[in-house]
């Protein structure tokens, strides 16, 4: 049987360089999917209905043909993933601005957040054998970050560069975020974007062996 194409519902550099990196040949293809209108308190449903939603999104519009550069869209795997960071039981997503980013860090210094990430894992394939049935699986992976005590200027300066203002936890672990971040209790690249290793099994609970994705 043929491995599926590996879809990405996701416009986040970071995933898919993670991806790229593990040696997993990707097709992004963004989602369209309003997180605006899921509000829920508990953090580990809500990456999680999130996560889901971006990959429904996009392999709905595989069962549409809407990709042309997708040569087999009903022979593909749609990945979604969804991040937010909690600090002191407050749920944050990306910030709106930089006085928000400023405000964040001020928060965070010297404290310890836990960054939830959703996945789901839809294969397209499913659809032939019974539309009436939906082959996903969705998981969540939950990683402590330790933030340092970054001093004002630090902060400033930090969110000055734009890279905060594009994370969800208001930091890039890969960036110059990584210098602010004293200790990680977990999967290092679930604060990235997406667990390597979860994914791993998420691809064996659906019957497939992450080598299958490498590319020769």
């Amino acid at each position: 049987m043929k491995t599926p194409t590996f879809i990405l519902a996701s416009a986040s550099p970071a995933r898919h360089k993670l991806l790229q990196n593990a040696g997993i040949k990707v097709i992004i293809c963004p989602s369209d999917f309003d997180e605006g209108q899921i509000q829920m308190r508990d953090a580990t449903k809500l990456v999680q209905v999130l996560a889901k939603g971006k990959a429904d999104a996009v392999a709905e519009s595989l069962r549409a043909n809407s990709h042309p550069q997708i040569p087999n869209p009903k022979s593909c795997l749609v990945l979604g993933c969804d991040s937010i960071l909690v600090i002191d039981g407050e749920i944050h997503g990306k910030p709106k601005d930089a006085e928000e980013a400023i405000s964040r860090w001020q928060k965070m210094r010297g404290k310890v957040g836990e960054l939830y990430t959703g996945h789901a894992l839809i294969d397209t394939r499913f659809d032939d054998l019974d539309e009436t049935m939906d082959r996903s699986i969705v998981r969540c992976q939950v990683t402590k970050v330790h933030f340092a005590e970054v001093t004002s200027h630090q902060i400033a300066a930090y969110v000055a560069t734009g890279e905060p203002l594009a994370c969800a936890g208001c930091f890039a672990l890969e960036g110059k975020g990584g210098f602010f971040i004293e200790k990680i209790e977990g999967c290092h690249t679930n604060v990235i974007g997406l667990s390597l290793p979860l994914l791993r099994q998420m691809l064996r609970d659906m019957g497939y062996d992450v080598s299958d994705f490498w590319q020769s």
